[in-house]
């Protein structure tokens, strides 16, 4: 089944031939609701926050963000203030003066929105009648075990109940357009649509709630798509209530939206219903723009993580860090949705083609997915103990020689070098070499594992065999936690981690958008996604030739298991084959793709759904013309003219190349000119004047 082109992109400039009317900001109201305001759960999060910023360069003090109230995350990212606008401080005090509980600030993020929150456990008294309510309206019961799907009840009541209070303050003065994210602030959408409170509503789904469901059950989903049994597969897995409660919320929407093509075609299957919009996830690019650094940058970091490995494969360091390549995989640990299984078995067989060609690359791939444990691994702690050791023994030792070097040729003398060090420097330096001595191979996990004989990323190493053996040229370190900078063992952020490293390889079986490709393309790391991710289907449907700018999709929904991890193995062997001058030219060009992820530029399609939800439900009001779609191509990054061309297309006759052979002409300042003048935006990605 292939992707049907959703209304609202075909192409870069593929929105609707729609006039570009600029909407009267000062006479409307936009609430954007989600359980992950201030709170952080998931990707959802991440989307909120960094929209943020040009949707408050957009609509000024009209932009509230609503969702729960949590104390710490009020005290450590609100300030508290007063609501400037007089009817939502008088909605606010009506709740509140009937026993509610709700905070008003400004949110400490760029862009810094207000928030509204409310205290679910300040109302949880009004649940039992709110659970009739819902029954009396659509017939959904929810039942008492389920303690997040009577959360969202509260929040959603709490949500209505403030709208038809700011509506009733407002009396037409003021439309309010109230965005919902997700089937957690869905309640609140049905119940608003149900009291007939004038609002011009959207639904985003990020991922349909039994899609979720159904991959991590490691059902055979995309093929199944037009087969599942609905109402049958949410029953068995007791979550029926939590799909009406979705499904709900999607047809009383007056404009429902998805983050992705591929999310589209599993909306249209799992709720009934076509989204009007695709909004694709952004990013502020200029959180991450490090100009023409991001090169510095990459050297930088990745001398960060060759001391991690330094001290980590003490004992067994035989290989050469200078011709080493550290790939990464990060996100949520669910084995099989995040293609981690696919990505072990493709290892496995890497290792077996470096070996074969007798390759002398080594490729250190590090597993960043937080798991259950309970401390540090003892070797990998004594690992970088020994390492800083050696490192004070080599600044002592050189200290002495320097001093002693710089003696002798004042005397005017050349030093005898077999006396400039004595016997105690060696003893030092043999004392130090035979510390390194180790008879374990160097641990595949960092920290000790609280279920590590049923761990699926443990238990497919101990399949195939990889343990960071010496003859092996791919080794594996899993980091069953967060990185952080003040990590005893790999003391960086995450930001930075991945600025340093070679390639990302993120080859998922669900994954509606996909951030962490997408950091990786505005950070200059080249990366590797399928087409059955957002971010994999958007970069196939605008770049002409991704690979050639880092971007290299697996194909997991036409191809079988075997083929996809063919394929994965030889995107990964043919980077390996690239000499340093060429991932310096790919870098290059997988930085360029950072505007295509801009919020300045993908932000236009929220406006889009906006400006579609008030025509939808405030008609006389707001009126939307040329809503006819253009055969229209838009654009497409074209094929970089310049050689060499791609890992591909260029690979060496043997494995052992010399850098300096590549002498090919390339120019980088006319390459990017050349792209610049080929990708023209259907409008500028400069700034947005505010209330505009």
């Amino acid at each position: 089944m292939r992707l049907s082109r959703s209304l609202s992109i075909s192409s870069l400039s593929g929105l609707p031939l729609w006039k570009e009317e600029r909407l009267p900001v000062q006479d409307l109201l936009l609430f954007e609701v989600s359980w992950e305001v201030t709170n952080k759960v998931g990707g959802i999060y991440t989307v909120i926050q960094t929209k943020a910023k040009i949707t408050a360069d957009e609509w000024g003090e009209n932009y509230i963000m609503m969702g729960p109230y949590y104390e710490h995350n009020f005290k450590t990212q609100v300030e508290k203030c007063e609501p400037p606008n007089p009817a939502i401080k008088a909605a606010m005090d009506s709740l509140i003066n009937n026993g509610s509980q709700v905070h008003f600030g400004r949110w400490l993020i760029e862009g810094n929105p207000y928030v509204i929150l409310f205290d679910i456990g300040a109302s949880a008294w009004n649940l039992d009648r709110w659970k009739g309510d819902l029954w009396k309206v659509c017939n959904i019961g929810l039942p008492y075990h389920d303690r997040e799907a009577n959360d969202s009840l509260i929040f959603g009541s709490l949500v209505a109940w403030f709208f038809k209070e700011l509506t009733d303050q407002l009396q037409d003065k003021q439309n309010i357009i109230a965005h919902f994210h997700e089937w957690q602030a869905g309640t609140g959408l049905l119940l608003s649509r149900s009291q007939k409170i004038p609002l011009a509503t959207v639904f985003t789904t990020h991922a349909t709630l039994l899609g979720r469901y159904l991959c991590a059950g490691n059902a055979d989903f995309y093929n199944n798509l037009d087969k599942f049994n609905i109402d049958r597969e949410a029953g068995e897995r007791q979550i029926y209530h939590r799909y009406c409660l979705e499904r709900t919320a999607v047809h009383c929407a007056h404009v429902f939206t998805t983050v992705s093509q591929i999310t589209a075609v599993e909306a249209n299957h799992m709720v009934h219903r076509q989204p009007d919009v695709v909004t694709p996830n952004g990013l502020n690019v200029r959180k991450f723009s490090a100009m023409h650094e991001f090169q510095n940058l990459h050297s930088l970091n990745k001398a960060k993580i060759q001391e991690f490995v330094r001290g980590h494969f003490y004992g067994h360091l035989d290989f050469n860090l200078e011709k080493t390549l550290f790939f990464f995989t990060a996100g949520r640990y669910e084995f099989s949705n995040k293609g981690a299984d696919l990505l072990l078995e493709s290892l496995s067989r890497l290792n077996y083609l470096l070996r074969v060609h007798k390759s002398d690359v080594t490729v250190v791939v590090f597993f960043i997915m937080p798991a259950k444990t309970n401390n540090f691994n003892v070797e990998s702690l004594k690992g970088q103990a020994v390492r800083k050791q050696l490192w004070d023994t080599a600044q002592f030792v050189k200290e002495k020689f320097g001093k002693r070097l710089y003696e002798s040729l004042l005397r005017g003398e050349i030093p005898d070098m077999s006396k400039i060090l004595d016997r105690d420097d060696f003893t030092i330096m043999k004392r130090a070499i035979f510390a390194t001595q180790r008879n374990s191979l160097p641990p595949v996990t960092t920290h000790n594992m609280l279920d590590d004989s049923t761990d699926p990323i443990l238990s497919n190493i101990r399949r195939i065999g990889l343990f960071n053996g010496r003859n092996d040229r791919v080794k594996i370190v899993f980091h069953p936690e967060f990185l952080s900078s003040t990590s005893p063992l790999l003391p960086m952020d995450y930001e930075e981690f991945v600025r340093g490293c070679h390639l990302g390889v993120f080859p998922s079986y669900y994954e509606p958008w996909g951030y962490t490709p997408g950091e990786c393309t505005v950070m200059g790391i080249p990366s590797v996604t399928t087409n059955l991710s957002g971010f994999g289907c958007f970069m196939e449907e605008h770049v002409s030739d991704p690979s050639e700018y880092g971007i290299y999709i697996v194909d997991r929904r036409f191809r079988s298991a075997e083929g996809s991890c063919n394929q994965l193995t030889q995107f990964m062997f043919s980077f390996c084959q690239q000499s340093r001058r060429q991932r310096i030219i790919q870098r290059n060009r997988t930085e360029r793709l950072s505007d295509l992820l801009d919020w300045r530029y993908l932000g236009r399609f929220y406006m889009y759904a906006r400006h579609l939800s008030l025509s939808r439900s405030f008609p006389s009001k707001f009126k939307m013309d040329h809503l006819n779609i253009a055969p229209t191509q838009g654009f497409r990054y074209p094929r970089p003219s310049s050689v060499p061309p791609s890992p591909s297309a260029s690979l060496h006759s043997t494995p052992h190349h010399s850098d300096e052979e590549d002498d090919d002409s390339y120019d980088e300042e006319e390459e990017a000119e050349r792209d610049r003048q080929n990708i023209k935006a259907p409008f500028t990605l400069g700034e947005m004047e505010k209330g505009k």
